[in-house]
């Protein structure tokens, strides 16, 4: 019984194998095949098929072989879209773009210059990564709507752009909070700027009440953080920012908390002031005390005048 189990395992192992190698080579002898009319055929049977990884193999070895025939466009337009089944979009959207620059008066060159922008589109990657091909993403779109504002496309186009806009709104905010996360001196500067050019850059983001907030306790944190003598300065500052938060968002959820910083940075204010003022005088004090006097205390009569310059 084992040697028979063994016997049959090993003829059921060289069936798939034979089997298997048969396969392979009736596709690798199409790929050496001169019939270049018999390949292209049995190409499109294995798009048809779904069986891409084939089809666009065989795509690929005809491209060349096929330039400046009736049946170019058609190739051309299969390979592009072999490529976007696999999911390989920097090949497809290369292909599109290949298609729409050759093939321009196409019935298919709206649809291929499309497929281009897409591509990239869908090449973008999440907003917490470079957003480099969210850029070219944006400009091809927008390319795409120049060019055929008229185009049922054109208005997925524009939301399309929407979306990747979102995307590096988020971004510019998320690198804001990353810098007050940090939470040294120098870092909430530096929130203070990302967040105000999220506001410059997306006047209308969605993020608004969310970063005009965190815009106000950056400040404060920064001006919280400084000399004595900045203070004043940084915290009235933070007391601008405050005031625009209450009249852009006056029911907002996070009133409370800010009310709370505004006393706390005019009582700072005052303390700072007064500081200052204290320290001013006990250098006075300590200046007449060592008999320093200040070149405006020189009595007139003991000044000096001018020595006259001569003409240039």
């Amino acid at each position: 019984m084992f040697l028979k189990n063994n016997v049959f395992s090993l003829i059921v192992g060289l069936f798939l194998l034979f089997g298997l190698s048969s396969c392979k080579s009736k596709f690798e002898k199409l790929r050496a095949s001169n019939n270049i009319q018999m390949k292209y055929q049995e190409a499109v049977k294995y798009y048809e098929k779904e069986k891409y990884t084939k089809s666009l193999t065989l795509f690929e070895d005809l491209l060349s072989k096929y330039r400046g025939t009736a049946d170019a466009e058609d190739l051309s337009y299969y390979t592009a879209y072999a490529s976007y089944r696999l999911k390989d979009y920097i090949s497809a959207r290369f292909h599109f773009k290949n298609f729409a620059d050759n093939y321009p008066n196409s019935q298919r060159a709206e649809e291929c210059r499309f497929m281009t922008a897409y591509c990239f589109y869908l090449d973008s990657p999440r907003s917490n990564l470079d957003q480099e091909n969210t850029k070219r993403a944006i400009d091809q779109l927008q390319l795409f709507v120049n060019l055929y504002p008229e185009s049922e496309r054109a208005k997925e186009a524009g939301e399309l752009i929407q979306n990747l806009r979102d995307k590096l709104e988020k971004k510019a905010f998320d690198n804001a909070k990353l810098y007050y996360n940090m939470g040294l001196p120098d870092d909430y500067r530096a929130a203070v700027i990302a967040l105000e050019n999220v506001l410059k850059t997306y006047p209308d983001t969605k993020h608004a009440e969310d970063v005009e907030f965190l815009l106000v306790k950056s400040q404060y944190l920064f001006a919280d953080n400084s000399y004595p003598h900045r203070q004043e300065e940084r915290f009235n500052q933070m007391l601008d920012y405050y005031t625009s938060f209450s009249e852009n968002f006056p029911e907002s959820k996070y009133n409370t908390e800010l009310q709370s910083l505004r006393t706390s940075a005019e009582r700072k204010i005052t303390l700072a002031v007064k500081l200052l003022e204290t320290q001013e005088k006990a250098r006075k004090q300590s200046e007449e005390e060592l008999g320093i006097t200040a070149p405006s205390e020189i009595p007139v009569e003991n000044q000096q005048p001018p020595q006259s310059q001569p003409q240039q």
